[in-house]
């Protein structure tokens, strides 16, 4: 593929390349920790973003998921899939430091619960510190769980 034809707003996307720690912690188990790694690697002429995950605990699904560039050329979407046979759309941003996923519409199944994410990079990048949040109706948010990842490489 002609580098020169990729669109700089995928370069952002550079951020995540790597493996990656999971820590998750959930305020309905205090005490619980899950851990898991991730890795996240270009597909091959660098327009798909892959990341895969694995987590130590069963009841937690591993997953994939894809990542591409809108066609707005700014914004980007996320088809996630995972271990329980769940697969999801989510309207995806990185902007400044700050990652979002927002799952508010019907895609692969029926929209039983809006989902958003925010994860924050920090100074030197090594480090993302985000929250899961969920709502029955699409404006009263309640926290879900917390997830941070540590890069290792």
């Amino acid at each position: 593929m002609d580098e020169a034809a990729r669109p700089p707003a995928l370069e952002r996307l550079d951020a995540f390349v790597g493996a990656w720690t999971l820590e998750g912690s959930l305020p309905a188990a205090p005490g619980v920790v899950v851990r898991g790694r991730a890795t996240f690697e270009w597909l091959a002429g660098g327009r798909f973003l892959i990341s895969r995950w694995e987590v130590e605990r069963p009841e937690f699904p591993d997953g994939i998921a894809i990542v591409g560039l809108d066609r707005d050329g700014e914004a980007f979407t996320q088809h996630y899939f995972d271990s329980r046979g769940v697969a999801r759309v989510y309207a995806m941003t990185l902007r400044d430091g700050v990652w979002t996923l927002l799952r508010d519409s019907p895609d692969f199944s029926p929209l039983d619960f809006w989902q958003r994410f925010t994860g924050e990079f920090s100074a030197d990048g090594r480090t993302i510190s985000g929250r899961w949040e969920t709502s029955r109706e699409g404006s009263t948010w309640e926290h879900d769980f917390d997830l941070t990842y540590q890069k290792l490489t």
